[in-house]
């Protein structure tokens, strides 16, 4: 590098790449080859869309532009335009072959019925642009139709349903990536708990080739991070799906009600509904390419993880794991969850906690939230880091760490740790992509931060502040006196004039010259009785009737005799 390199030079550093990159058992190499793969076949899910619809739209450039350039006069070349503006909405919308002559006269009726042969003049009479618009919009209103009658079982053919295709799809290929997930997870654990073992006895790195397991790992780790990105795009889709699932039954119950037991309806009424039909059918279809772009994607991911069986066979693996306890990220976390930093312990540096940052879990961590102090202690291990015990902020960058000793022994001397991490880059290249390097290394910059430049999400820390404001700093300047209005000055001075004219005049009445206060006296009423006459009171007897014989006698007919002993009113 201090000189400027010869033919020879070049020629030496050719042959030093070749062989490196034919170098079958590698893993430092397959997991470059796997970023590189990744990074050049990878997007978000809107450009994967708008490319699927560039590439549609230029397979269509053809057929687009014999029915926009065509002149036809003749009865024959008119029907041979028709039949090709049938292949268009065919070919646009894709329900359907335009070689299969029964979809081809159920798409012919359902255009004739909005676009009939006899327009064609008027069609042909637009200018390129136009025609090209509402060629686009007929091939919708047309899908619209068909959409609608395969749901009233009046038509439909050749239309794969594609909601349910897409609910039976997405939870197995879902179902995949997670199982590979968990599996690429449990070998990251066991390659780390066999690290660890290495790093607290050294004698075992004379027989154990540990630089080997750990470019395992950094292959394993960098699997499951791309498995997590297209995990996260998979659950978008199914979201997007069900979503759209629940719009298309809306519009075409909408679509019945308009329908039903109509011989005629407004054009106006239903031609936007069957537009948006043919929007959210083209939804489905961006997400079935999608889903088969995200499956692809993740089939030759694996072809990357070769050298694992190939370097430490399942029987080495187990051998090494004798006596040791392997631990998943979540134990780890919960491992040192009581650990904290105190603040007292640091004047000069800023930590964040959940609990006074309000995005504390949007905050961008460094080496992807793997601990900066292990990684540079170790040579290279790679330890999750628990937000929870201090979030380190330096330099406008914030670093997580996997125990509070490691946590103070970074933030004593963080550009050190920070020097040796990238030093070991260096030798790894595949840490760079890996633990997000790239502004220490500005020459690797990859595809996808190219195309877009992220912002760097700053934390919004929680405190209580109080502010008070006088209610007026400055004196009133207002002349209340002032008044712009002409009209009332000349009231105001017309009234000043009457007035030195006027006398003032003052009266006091007799009643009020010298007014006292007036008392009055009264007497008090006294009790007053009377006495009515005395109370009278009357009864009346109760009467006492009795019925004597019931109990029966020595006859079988039985004699009742009535006994009246009710007293004589004047007896009583």
């Amino acid at each position: 590098m201090d000189r400027t390199l010869i033919k020879s030079d070049v020629e030496k550093l050719v042959k030093l790449c070749v062989n490196r990159l034919l170098d079958s058992k590698n893993p430092s190499l397959d997991t470059i080859k796997m970023q590189v793969y990744f990074d050049m076949n990878y997007t978000n899910r809107e450009e994967f869309i708008e490319e699927h619809h560039r590439i549609l739209e230029s397979k269509l450039d053809f057929v687009t532009r014999e029915i926009t350039d065509n002149r036809a006069c003749a009865q024959k070349e008119l029907e041979s335009l028709y039949r090709k503006i049938v292949s268009y909405v065919l070919l646009r919308t894709g329900v359907g072959s335009p070689t299969d002559i029964k979809i081809v006269r159920e798409a012919t009726a359902a255009l004739q019925s909005v676009f009939p042969q006899a327009e064609l003049g008027t069609f042909l009479s637009l200018s390129k642009k136009d025609k090209e618009l509402q060629l686009k919009e007929l091939s919708m209103i047309v899908t619209g139709i068909r959409l609608f009658n395969r749901e009233t079982g009046k038509g439909g053919e050749g239309i794969e349903f594609l909601p349910d295709i897409l609910h039976e799809a997405i939870p197995a290929t879902a179902q995949h990536i997670d199982s590979q997930l968990q599996i690429a997870q449990d070998q990251a654990y066991r390659y780390t708990a066999i690290l660890e073992k290495v790093t607290n006895n050294p004698l075992l790195s004379v027989e154990l080739k540990p630089y080997m397991l750990k470019e395992l790992l950094y292959n394993v780790r960098q699997y499951e991070i791309f498995l997590k990105i297209i995990l996260s795009e998979i659950i978008t889709c199914a979201q997007e799906v069900k979503l759209m699932t629940k719009q298309l039954g809306a519009l075409l119950e909408q679509l019945k009600m308009n329908v039903s037991s109509k011989t005629a309806i407004p054009t106006s009424q239903v031609f936007p509904i069957f537009i948006a039909l043919s929007h959210l059918w083209i939804g489905f279809q961006d997400e079935t390419v999608l889903i088969g772009i995200l499956s692809n994607l993740t089939t030759n991911l694996e072809r990357f993880l070769g050298t694992h069986e190939i370097l430490f066979p399942e029987e080495a693996i187990q051998d090494l794991l004798r006596e040791v306890t392997v631990k998943t990220d979540m134990y780890r976390l919960k491992e040192h969850m009581e650990e904290r930093v105190h603040l007292v312990d640091f004047r000069k540096q800023e930590w964040l906690f959940p609990e006074t940052t309000a995005n504390f879990d949007k905050l961008l961590i460094q080496y992807r939230g793997f601990c900066g102090y292990t990684l540079a202690t170790t040579d290279g291990l790679l330890l999750p880091g628990n937000p929870a015990i201090g979030i380190l902020k330096h330099k406008e960058k914030y670093y997580t760490f996997n125990s509070r000793s490691a946590a103070y022994s970074f933030a004593e001397n963080p550009e050190h740790y920070i020097n040796l991490i990238t030093e070991k880059a260096k030798k790894n290249a595949e840490l760079i992509q890996l633990l997000e390097l790239h502004q220490q290394f500005e020459t690797l910059i990859p595809c996808s931060e190219i195309k877009v430049i992220t912002k760097h999400i700053k934390p919004i820390t929680k405190s209580e502040t109080g502010t008070q404001t006088d209610t007026h700093i400055l004196p009133p300047t207002i002349v209340r006196s002032y008044d712009w209005n002409e009209w009332e000055l000349r009231r105001k001075a017309i009234k000043l004039a009457n007035l030195r004219q006027k006398v003032t005049h003052s009266v006091q009445t007799d009643l009020s010259h010298m007014r006292r206060e007036n008392y009055s006296q009264v007497y008090p009423t006294r009790n007053a009785a009377t006495q009515s006459m005395r109370e009278g009171s009357t009864a009346v007897p109760r009467p006492q009737i009795y019925i004597a014989g019931l109990r029966g006698g020595q006859t079988k007919t039985t004699y009742g005799v009535k006994v009246n002993l009710t007293r004589a009113v004047d007896e009583t």
